[in-house]
């Protein structure tokens, strides 16, 4: 198959969504996955051919005083030219691992585009983590080289001499990514990448000490993710904007594929604190037409003044946990506009929504999206359920736009891959339109600020402290962040529960955590087991419910009471 027909194939598919937008029965009926071919490159095959000589607006960032900094698609074509011939250059071609932790600026884009083009494999990581947990990902996947801003370089300083090290910017000892841009270079040629190469690796937590390594092709995302442009309701010509933080695979599906997959522009909001008022005039004043967020953000939003309807919007869109009946009515009842729910993990692209035209109701994150084969399996007989079972998908239909694997971890594969299923670990009812309630997870994992947070991950890292004996971590209920992370913490001998004791575990929470996983309440207790001596956190989950409403009870540390920890 030539380049020319696997991209024909894939617009038709494209455009096939595009005009069945609105009719979720035929879309169902008619989609199927194209067929590229054996070889595949997404930013050669796809993105190239619509922009090159395209002056439309591609990427917009926007920063809190109001600066833009701007790409057509054309330049993005170009500039991502320059970029692969720089890093063929340096020695980064076909099959190397490169750890990419940038912040929203345009190089981030560049990157991307350019490692596509010379058939790297990127490993996305966000700029929150530490030494240790960078040492960790660079070991695991196998990394050539990393590329981050100035400001992250010391995070690399004790790393073998082997990683090639790349900034943007000048800095002693790493390669500048800028000196790509000094010169003009011919258009990328196509790497040879067949479509089932790696493309993508991504870390996620899970319920051991280490976070999962999730493995993406050439084409599992990038075609993949025809499904989540259908869910979003993105057109040609639109203004995207999304609430995501790179390095997380959010940002891969509504920051980077869907919408230009679609050809619409991706503008980001840079901002270094969130403020409502402000998000709220960004979407009128840059005349966003579809926007995404978080719960997290639209709970905010509504205690903002929502008087005035953003002018341009048409979709408004909420992903990464379910969100209440309640947000939902309350901005429909402000702008006319409901918001539309979705399910997915890092694993897969959109699963599960309420696509543009369909009927929403209450508390439902929707039904399965265009040729994703959906099904739910009763966890205890492996037996497909006809009303409440765990959220799995049929592989004997060989979905797509699902991951070929974890990586290095044959047990977590089996598991993941029982019985001719892939699972989710997320447990839901249908009812008899087919409409999917989300209930919650099978295991331990929680969400904090919309991230997922292991508890096992952050008692590995709590027990290093001289203090602490054990720990068990659980989410407490927290009505902005839907929950925060609390510890339950038994202490070695020779430490009493004081406050100085909560202050010094609160402080070495936070220098060696990621933000979202850090503990912000602390409560010093024995703790609940079973006869064989192990943890029962369910017993200290249903405690915390219980005392939702509470603001503190005695023994109970939180974070907001020490400024001094806060600060630090």
């Amino acid at each position: 198959m030539s380049a020319s027909e696997a991209t024909e194939r894939y617009r038709s598919a494209r455009d096939q969504l595009l005009a069945l937008r609105g009719d979720y029965d035929e879309a169902l009926a008619q989609f199927q996955w194209p067929d590229v071919g054996p070889n595949f490159n997404w930013a050669i095959d796809w993105f190239d051919v619509i922009a090159r000589d395209n002056n439309r607006g591609g990427l917009i960032v926007v920063s809190e005083d109001g600066s833009k900094q701007q790409r057509t698609f054309d330049e993005l074509a170009r500039r991502s030219d320059q970029a692969a011939s720089w890093f063929l250059e340096q020695g980064i071609g076909k099959g190397d691992s490169v750890l990419v932790m940038l912040a929203n600026q345009p190089e981030l884009w560049e990157v991307m585009l350019g490692l596509m083009k010379v058939g790297a494999v990127i490993v996305p990581t966000t700029t929150a983590l530490n030494p240790e947990d960078l040492q960790d990902r660079i070991e695991r996947c196998s990394a050539r080289a990393v590329i981050c801003n100035p400001a992250d370089t010391n995070k690399f300083v004790e790393f073998p001499t082997t990683l090639m090290r790349l900034s943007v910017g000048n800095v002693q000892g790493w390669h500048d990514f800028t000196e790509a841009f000094s010169r003009e270079v011919a258009p990328a040629n196509h790497p040879g990448t067949a479509s089932h190469d790696p493309l993508l690796r991504y870390f996620t937590s899970g319920t051991t000490s280490k976070p999962k390594l999730v493995q993406h092709t050439q084409v599992s995302y990038p075609v993949g993710h025809l499904s989540t442009m259908y869910w979003l309701g993105l057109q040609p010509g639109d203004v995207h904007l999304n609430i995501s933080s790179p390095g997380w695979a959010k940002h891969a599906w509504s920051c980077f594929f869907a919408p230009w997959i679609a050809e619409a522009t991706i503008e980001v909001f840079d901002y270094a604190r969130f403020d409502p008022r402000s998000l709220l005039d960004h979407l009128d004043r840059e005349d966003i037409t579809t926007f995404c967020a978080p719960p997290t953000v639209w709970r905010m939003l509504i205690n903002a003044d929502l008087s005035k309807k953003p002018a341009s919007i048409r979709e408004l869109i909420s992903a990464g946990e379910p969100l209440s009946p309640e947000v939902i009515s309350r901005i429909e009842r402000a702008w006319g506009i409901t918001v539309r729910d979705g399910f997915g993990q890092t694993e897969m692209t959109a699963a599960i929504g309420n696509p543009p035209g369909a009927i929403v109701k209450s508390g439902s994150m929707g039904r399965p999206l265009p040729g994703i084969p959906v099904v739910l399996v009763d966890p205890l007989t492996g037996e497909r359920a006809t009303k409440e079972g765990e959220i799995c998908l049929d592989l004997s239909q060989s979905p797509i736009s699902l991951m070929t694997a974890y990586e290095g971890d044959e047990e977590r594969n089996a598991e993941a891959m029982a019985g001719g299923f892939y699972h989710t670990g997320d447990v839901a009812t249908v009812d008899e339109e087919g409409y999917i309630t989300y209930i919650g997870r099978t295991d331990d994992v929680f969400k904090a600020s919309d991230y997922k947070v292991s508890p096992f991950e952050v008692e590995s890292i709590l027990i290093e402290h001289p203090a602490v004996a054990e720990a068990a971590v659980v989410p407490a209920p927290d009505d902005i962040r839907l929950a925060v992370t609390k510890a339950y913490v038994v202490l070695r001998e020779g430490f009493e529960a004081t406050r100085e004791t909560a202050a010094e575990i609160f402080a070495f929470s936070r220098s060696r955590m990621a933000s979202h996983m850090r503990v912000r309440r602390i409560e010093f207790a024995e703790l609940p087991k079973t006869i064989s001596g192990k943890i029962r956190r369910v017993e200290l989950r249903e405690r915390e419910i219980s005392l939702k409403d509470s603001e503190g009870w005695e023994g109970e540390w939180r974070i907001e009471d020490f400024p001094e920890v806060q600060g630090s």
